[in-house]
């Protein structure tokens, strides 16, 4: 099951077998269940997670009690309220699971350590670090400069396929509209979609 996060990591480091045995020895697994909690805002950050199946969300919830998804992590993502982990201070979002999900997870003394022994995992972490802030700021000019119709579509192209998985309700959360708006935008792009009609999108 190791297989996924080691591919991740080749995507921009490279390992030989005694760096990925040291790896594989700090890797620490965990099963979540559907509508877990693994972080909770105002509690620290200890870990970050790498999904192996299933799906997180990253989420603020507002003080009239409606949660604003930030970010999903599917399988080969990453999810963490990063200026909590590497501050270790009290986080702004949740963490929550949205399906029946396993995770690989590492505490911020273990990166320390990887980064210690294998210096090559600074970079990597950086890379990942990079990448999330360019799509956190294509996130937030997307949400003030595109239409709702360009954001659906936007958002069908980063996470392909998620939509038959999760609840229409965390869909549109995460483009800012009401479930009965997006309901209403599918049907009027189902031919373009090339989505079923059949439902297979969940509402609850």
């Amino acid at each position: 099951m190791d297989d996924l996060i080691l591919a991740n990591f080749a995507m921009h480091i490279t390992l030989d077998p005694a760096e990925t045995e040291y790896v594989r020895s700090l890797l620490q697994q965990k099963q979540v269940k559907k509508n877990s909690v693994l972080l909770k805002s105002g509690e620290v950050c200890r870990c970050v997670y790498f999904v192996v199946k299933g799906c997180l969300r990253l989420y603020h919830t507002d003080e009239g009690g409606k949660a604003h998804i930030i970010s999903f992590s599917p399988e080969n993502w990453w999810a963490v309220d990063i200026a909590s982990f590497y501050s270790q201070t009290p986080a702004y979002y949740s963490i929550a699971a949205l399906e029946d999900t396993i995770v690989y997870w590492f505490r911020l003394d273990t990166l320390e350590m990887l980064y210690e022994k294998i210096p090559k995992f600074e970079r990597f972490f950086r890379i990942l670090t990079q990448n999330g802030f360019i799509i956190y700021q294509r996130r937030m000019t997307a949400a003030q400069s595109l239409r709702a119709e360009e954001r659906y579509a936007q958002f069908q192209r980063r996470y392909p396929g998620l939509e038959q998985r999760i609840a229409q309700k965390h869909i549109a959360s995460y483009l800012g509209i009401t479930p009965v708006f997006l309901s209403m935008l599918r049907k009027k792009l189902l031919p373009a979609t090339g989505l079923p009609a059949d439902g297979l999108i969940r509402d609850i």
